[in-house]
This record gives C-alpha cells, structure tokens and sequence, in this order.
C-alpha cells in the first residue's frame, strides 16, 4: 500500500513536470520524460499522461513515436479513455493522414463532444467542409459550442463563405448555444472579407451587450474591420478604447491608414508604436511599406526596408518586397526596382512583376518590359492576361513579329481569353 502511494505521488510529480514541458514547447524532453515515466512506474500509469506525450509528437511530426505511444494506451487498456482518444485522433490527422485519422475516430466505441470536435477540426482545417457537416450531422453527443465555433470558423476561410457562416450561425442560436469570443472571431472573418459594414456594427454592438467587449483580440479586429470599410473614425475610436495595445493592434491602425492613401497617419501611427516600446513584426511593416507605395514616397520605403532587417530583425517576405518593387516602380525608378526583383531572397511573384510591367508601359521602357512581362507568364503560365498584354506591348510599339508568337504560343497552350478580363483590372 505505501509502495502505491510513493508511486501515486511520483506519477503525480511527473505529470505537472510532463504538462509544464508541453505547455513550455519544450517537446524533447516531453517524449524522454514520458519514456522514463514508462520505463520506471509503467504498474502506475493513468491516462492523462498519454495526451501530453501525442501532443508533443504531433508537434514534432513524429508519428513513429505516436503509434509507439498508441500501441502502449492499448495495452494499458487507456484508448478508450477520451482525453487518450482525442490525442490519437490529433495526432493522426496532423501527422499521417485525414484518413488515418477517421479510422482511429471510427475505432472508439465511446465519444465524447470532445473527440467529436477533434474529427470535426480536421475537416475544417483541411477546408473539407462538406466532411465536417456530415460528421456534425451525424452526432450522437449534443453539440456544445466549439463545434459550432469550428465549422463558423471553417466557413469563415472559405472564398464566399459568409452565406454558410451566416446559416450555421442561426443553427446555432436555434439550439440555445450562445455565442462567444471564438463565435464573434469567427463572424468578423467571414464579415470583413466581403466588407459588410452593417454586420460588423451589428457584432461590435452585441459583444458589448453581452460584456464580451472589451477584449484584445476582438478589439483589434474590429479596428482591421473598421478600417478595410473605410471607416477610419471608428477604427481609431475602437484602437483607443484598448487598454493595452499589442502589436496586432497597432498594425491593424497602421494598415487601415495605409489602405485609404493616408500616409503621413500611418507613419505617425509606427512611430507612435516605437515611442510605446512596442516591437514592430512583419505585418507592421507591410502596413509601412503599402503606406509609402500608395503615397510614392520611395526613399522613405527604402529607409524602412532596411530598418525592418538591420533593426528589426525582421527577414522580409514576398509581400514586402512586391511593396518595394511597386514604391520604386512608381517613382520611375525602374532599373532599382528590377534590382530588387533580380537579388531578393525569394522567389518573386506575380505581382511584383506585374508592378514593374505596368510601370515600364507607363514610362516607356521597353527592355525591361519585355523581361517583366516574359518573367509573368513563367509564373502565371496558365493566365490569358498575360499573353494577352505582354501582346499588346509588342504591338504597341511595333514589334507585331512578337505580339503574333506570343498569340501562338496562347494558342499552343490551348489558352482562352475571358471576355473582359485584364491583368491590370
């Protein structure tokens, strides 16, 4: 009996060690500590320990040891326990297969809402929606309202999801499950992607009602909501009511005025943000950089680039440079925007090419156009407006030899032009 117990308070030790290990991303040790744990009390093992150590390889992308863990639950008579039984179901999901996963959730004989939820995230975040609705549907356990938050959150990131965010949502005011944070996230998503300003007031209006306003995360969406419709007052009343502004806050204000051409705001915002002591993230900058794009203020955008890497620490993406090359381009300074595009350390898109196209047409630089526009169609090779520009250029400045071989190798492709389309559009 006091061997037990010596053994109870050791695995009880472990456990909060094991749990501060996950909680911390410290998932190395997790998995050593879980093998010790195994190796040395394996007569007293309990089921909570196991989701811990299918946690930390989930995040590891070690399903080697998963099945390992997996196998040792069933022999400890542990899988059909339901916090067992969600980590496995995870764990298969992120790390094997959807379908791997749907065989281990098929497999419990008994499921909780919890493990219900489990399967039902899968499918959302692998944007199978209509899955996560058959699997709702079939439900023999009442829905509570993490699953309805997790598919109004998948309908949310879907292209024209706003209809399906909207119908779940009355299902779900329909059963008497009332709506949090998570819900409200998830309605502002799919509201701001269509601008629906009506609905945003709407939410904003209820979250206060229902004391789920003020909070950080709500607050600064609301200033991003606010902001991409254009209203800029109401943004910044909303991002002046926040207690403690974080840096989503913060870039959300900056990228609002960058969005509606008002430069000399945005940059007072970031400055404002330095003054605070508020670290500066990429999505800060992209703010910045747009800011400076939309007002042509070139040197500016340079004097931020370089401040972004050598200050910040922050390596630029894609996006920041397109904001670059398009700064530069409507300067007029077309050779340092080609620069930018031929030396940066990614792979350029689309769009930053089509910055620099757009500008050598305006400008007439017919060298690197025709570089632009051939770089565009090795990118987009499938995009009739493409051709059908790079075509327009030639011909434009009569060189119809060109312009003729560039609508043959559209024709080639088997490439059709969509009436009325327009890469510039």
């Amino acid at each position: 009996m006091a061997s037990y117990s010596s053994n109870h308070l050791r695995l009880l030790s472990y456990t909060k060690l094991l749990t501060s290990h996950v909680n911390n991303g410290r998932h190395h040790q997790a998995l050593s500590l879980f093998q010790h744990i195994h190796s040395s009390l394996s007569q007293c093992l309990d089921p909570f320990i196991f989701p811990l150590a299918l946690k930390s390889s989930s995040f590891l992308r070690r399903p080697d040891i998963g099945a390992s863990i997996h196998a040792l639950a069933v022999k400890s008579s542990f899988v059909n326990s339901p916090f067992v039984a969600c980590g496995l179901v995870d764990l298969y999901g992120k790390c094997v297969s959807i379908f791997s996963a749907r065989q281990v959730f098929d497999e419990i004989p008994e499921r909780n809402v919890v493990v219900w939820n489990s399967m039902i995230s899968l499918y959302t975040h692998s944007k199978d929606m209509q899955s996560a609705l058959n699997l709702f549907n079939a439900m023999d356990f009442p829905p509570n309202a993490s699953t309805f938050n997790t598919i109004i959150m998948g309908f949310s990131e879907m292209e024209n999801g706003i209809f399906d965010t909207l119908k779940f949502y009355r299902k779900m005011q329909e059963t008497n499950i009332h709506p949090n944070l998570i819900t409200l996230l998830g309605l502002l998503r799919a509201f701001v992607s269509v601008s629906a300003l009506h609905l945003i007031k709407e939410l904003h209006a209820f979250s206060i009602r229902n004391d789920i306003y003020p909070n950080s995360h709500l607050s600064s969406g609301l200033v991003e909501a606010y902001g991409r419709c254009g209203c800029l007052e109401k943004a910044r009343f909303v991002f002046d009511s926040i207690k403690q502004k974080d840096v989503v806050a913060w870039s959300s204000l900056i990228s609002a005025y960058a969005l509606h051409g008002q430069a000399g705001k945005a940059l007072e915002t970031f400055e404002q943000m330095e003054s605070q002591n508020v670290r500066a993230d990429e999505i800060t900058f992209l703010g910045v950089l747009k800011a400076c794009s939309h007002a042509g203020l070139a040197d500016v955008a340079l004097m931020y680039f370089s401040r972004m890497n050598d200050h910040y620490g922050v390596g630029p993406n894609s996006d920041h440079f397109a904001c670059l090359v398009d700064v530069l381009s409507r300067a007029g300074r077309l050779h340092e925007a080609y620069e930018v595009l031929r030396k940066m350390s990614t792979k350029a898109t689309a769009k930053a090419w089509g910055a620099l196209l757009g500008a050598c047409c305006t400008f007439g630089e017919v060298d690197l156009a025709e570089i632009s526009g051939r770089a565009l169609l090795e990118i987009e090779p499938n995009n009739p407006a493409n051709y059908v520009l790079l075509a327009r250029i030639y011909g434009g400045w009569g060189r119809y030899e060109e312009a003729e071989k560039v609508r043959s190798e559209m024709v080639k492709r088997g490439i059709n032009v969509s009436p009325g389309s327009s890469w510039v559009a």
